[in-house]
């Protein structure tokens, strides 16, 4: 029986919250424990879903894991069983979980060889792993697809992976730290040009560099790698979530709240506290802190020549997609009209139809792109019974619940679960009435 949250609105909240770690980072950075015998400690870990998956799979693996308190582990991968990647079990248990290909990169580096599952995870269009697996090939390895059991098998070949210059077709946040991670022991100097710069990737060069690795460029689409022969261990702290802190700008003007996010990470957060002043949401950055003071309206902001404002999603330093399902819902209750157009995925906009049947004001131009015409507070969203597609969406219905007349059911939140840490219990303490039946 799956689970569903109960949510009464109308609440105004207020309070503190502290943002959970980045669950982007931590897919790759706990991937990055594979690449050293040695010990490496990790901290700021999401208590998520998505993340508890991949630290089981580790463990399966022979990583010794030691949870020192809910968000610091200790990870040693001195004994890996490499036979296990190839068992029934390995392949059911990675194709579970998005975010097992991460690990390919780091075993193609130390023991030449790697298994992909095909992605599960998000029901938010295709998600391709070309990415990847092109740059594998590049730097060498060998790959054959098993049709029987859906899987990539990879191998380094006899004299290992081998540097080389790569121009990307897409800034893939996964396929460049897949990349990344695979080329900081292959001989020799890769460049990868039109790589993803996100914070997430920043922060796993930084990682790699405490490690040994040689990479510069860290912060452009321009990475360049020194192989090394080997990595040692290492001590790292994960960055607050962005769209967490986002998802709770967010929420604080939907609900007309008074809400402080504390240690947010201010300098890494990029045009994300624009973009909501846009919507004609008030923030203050008091130190690392973010204050949203309780506002009765927000007006959307128009471009200087007084034409429509259109927000859309674009690779790092640009606005995440991640935030644009957050940015729409949020415009609902806004004074003016906005266009949200989604460039990178097909069918993040689906879930418009659940806002529409609370009273939103949206038209859905195409799978890409939709209007929002803001109500300005003067007709409340009404509670309704809907369905969560994905993780972000997720969210956004539930930010939408939270500031809706009357009851509503939100199914399937294991979607929120994946990437929400203990999501309901932290708004209750902001006084939302939300329940998990």
């Amino acid at each position: 029986m799956s689970s569903a949250f109960e949510v009464r609105g109308g609440n105004r909240l207020k309070g503190e919250i502290v943002p959970q770690g980045a669950k982007n980072e931590a897919l790759q950075i706990v991937s990055a424990v594979l690449l050293t015998p040695e010990k490496v400690t990790i901290s700021n870990i999401p208590d998520i879903l998505d993340v508890n998956l991949l630290i089981e799979l580790l463990g399966d693996m022979g990583v010794k894991i030691n949870r020192i308190s809910r968000d610091t582990c200790e990870f040693q991968a001195d004994q890996i069983n490499l036979p296990y990647l190839e068992s029934a079990e390995f392949k059911k248990k990675s194709g579970r979980l998005r975010g097992s290909v991460m690990i390919a990169g780091p075993l193609l580096a130390r023991f030449g060889k790697a298994y992909i599952p095909k992605p599960g995870g998000d029901k938010i269009g295709r998600r391709r792993l070309d990415t990847h697996i092109i740059g594998f090939e590049k730097l060498g390895a060998q790959f054959v697809y098993d049709n029987d059991d859906n899987y990539f098998r990879l191998e380094a070949g006899d004299g290992g992976l081998k540097g080389t210059y790569m121009l990307l077709d897409e800034p893939s946040v996964t396929g460049t730290a897949n990349i990344v991670m695979a080329a900081v022991m292959a001989n020799g100097t890769t460049t990868i040009y039109n790589a993803a710069c996100e914070p997430y990737l920043q922060q796993l060069s930084k990682m790699l560099i405490s490690m040994g690795a040689k990479i510069s460029g860290v912060g452009s689409n321009l990475l360049t790698i020194e192989g090394v022969t080997s990595l040692k261990g290492c001590s790292h702290r994960m960055l607050p979530d962005m769209i967490e802190i986002g998802s709770f700008i967010g929420l604080a003007a939907m609900t007309q709240s008074e809400i402080t996010i504390k240690g947010a990470g201010v300098q890494h957060l990029g045009i994300i506290p624009e973009k909501f002043r846009q919507l004609g949401i008030q923030l203050e950055i008091q130190g690392d802190d973010i204050y949203i003071p309780a506002q009765d309206k927000y007006e959307i902001q128009t471009f200087l020549d007084g034409s429509i404002l259109t927000i859309s999603d674009h690779p790092w330093p640009g606005f995440t997609p991640d935030l644009l399902s957050i940015v729409l819902v949020v415009a609902t209750q806004a004074s003016g009209s906005v266009m949200i157009h989604q460039k990178m995925f097909e069918s993040r906009l689906f879930f418009v139809d659940k806002l529409i049947d609370m009273g939103a004001q949206i038209v859905l131009c195409d799978p890409h792109r939709a209007v929002v015409i803001g109500l300005g507070r003067q007709h409340k969203l009404r509670g309704i019974t809907m369905s969560s597609p994905d993780i972000r969406a997720g969210v956004s219905l539930l930010i939408a619940a939270l500031s809706a007349e009357g009851k509503s059911t939100i199914q399937n939140i294991e979607q929120i679960d994946r990437g929400y840490q203990y999501i309901d219990e932290r708004l209750r303490k902001l006084g939302a009435d939300i329940k998990r039946v």
